[in-house]
C-alpha cells in the first residue's frame, strides 16, 4: 500500500472518528474506562523513567562540565531545561507510544480480526467513533498530568544525586534549577505533548482498525503503529520547536 493509499484511509477514518457521538452516556463511561487504562497505567513507568534519567542527566552533566569558567549552578540549570525542553516531552511520548501505542492497535485489531467490529457495523454502530474517539481523547486529556508528574520526578532524580553522592551540593543544585526559569518552557511541552498524544491514539488506531488476517498481522499491526507513530513525533516535534521557539 503506497503512502497516498495510508493517507487517505486514514483521513476517512478519522473523519468517521469525530462525528457525535450516538450515545453520550456510552461515550463518557468508556472516556474514563480509557483515562484509567491508557492514563493512570502509565504513571508507574513514568515515575521511574522520569527519576533514572533526572538522576543521569545530572551525573553527566556534572561530570562534563568541570570547568572554572561555568559557574557551579550550570549542572541544575541544564538538567530542568533538558527534561523541559525535550524529556518529559518528546522522549517521553516516544516510550509511551510503544506502551500506549501497542496497546490501542492489539486491543482494536484483535476486535477486527474476531469481527466484533464487523457486528458493530452491521448494527448500525459508528465503531470507529464509539471505539477510537474515547481513546485519542482520554489519551488527549491525560498526557499533560503524565507530563508534569514527569518532570517534578525528573528534577527530584537530580536532586537525590546531589542528597546522596558529592557530585553538586543540594543548595547549588535547587540554585540551578530555579536560576533564569522560563515558564514558555512548560506551555511548550504541553502543548508538544497533546499534540503527540493525538498522533500516537490516532495512528495506533488506524492500524489495528485495518488489521486483516490472523494473530499474526495484529503483531504487525502494533509493530507498524509503535514506528509510524514514533517517526511522526520527531517530525512533529521539529515542526513544533521552529513554530513555538523561534
Amino acid at each position: 500500500m503506497t503512502l497516498l493509499e495510508h493517507i487517505g484511509l486514514y483521513s476517512l477514518l478519522m473523519y468517521k472518528t469525530f462525528s457525535v457521538p450516538q450515545r453520550w452516556k456510552m461515550f463518557f463511561k468508556q472516556l474514563w474506562l480509557e483515562i484509567e487504562k491508557l492514563g493512570a497505567n502509565s504513571l508507574s513507568i513514568t515515575l521511574i523513567i522520569s527519576v533514572f534519567m533526572g538522576a543521569v542527566m545530572t551525573m553527566q552533566t556534572q561530570m562534563n562540565t568541570e570547568n572554572p569558567l561555568l559557574p557551579s549552578y550550570t549542572t541544575g540549570l541544564v538538567t530542568r531545561d533538558t527534561l523541559l525542553l525535550e524529556f518529559c516531552s518528546s522522549i517521553l511520548s516516544l516510550i509511551l507510544a510503544g506502551k500506549v501505542g501497542s496497546n490501542i492497535a492489539s486491543e482494536i485489531g484483535t476486535m477486527r480480526i474476531s469481527e466484533q467490529i464487523d457486528a458493530m457495523e452491521i448494527m448500525g454502530v459508528n465503531s470507529a467513533n464509539f471505539l477510537i474517539l474515547p481513546k485519542i481523547v482520554a489519551f488527549m486529556i491525560f498526557i499533560p498530568f503524565l507530563v508534569i508528574y514527569s518532570m517534578f520526578f525528573g528534577l527530584l532524580g537530580g536532586y537525590f544525586i546531589s542528597l546522596f553522592t558529592d557530585l553538586i551540593t543540594p543548595s547549588t543544585y535547587i540554585y540551578g534549577i530555579q536560576y533564569w526559569f522560563i515558564s514558555w518552557y512548560i506551555y511548550y511541552s504541553l502543548i508538544k505533548s497533546v499534540i503527540f498524544a493525538f498522533i500516537i491514539a490516532s495512528v495506533a488506531s488506524y492500524y489495528g482498525y485495518h488489521a486483516y488476517g490472523g494473530a499474526l498481522d495484529v503483531g504487525k499491526a502494533s509493530t507498524h503503529a509503535v514506528v509510524n507513530s514514533s517517526v511522526l513525533i520527531l517530525m512533529f516535534n521539529v515542526v513544533l520547536t521552529k513554530l513555538l521557539l523561534a
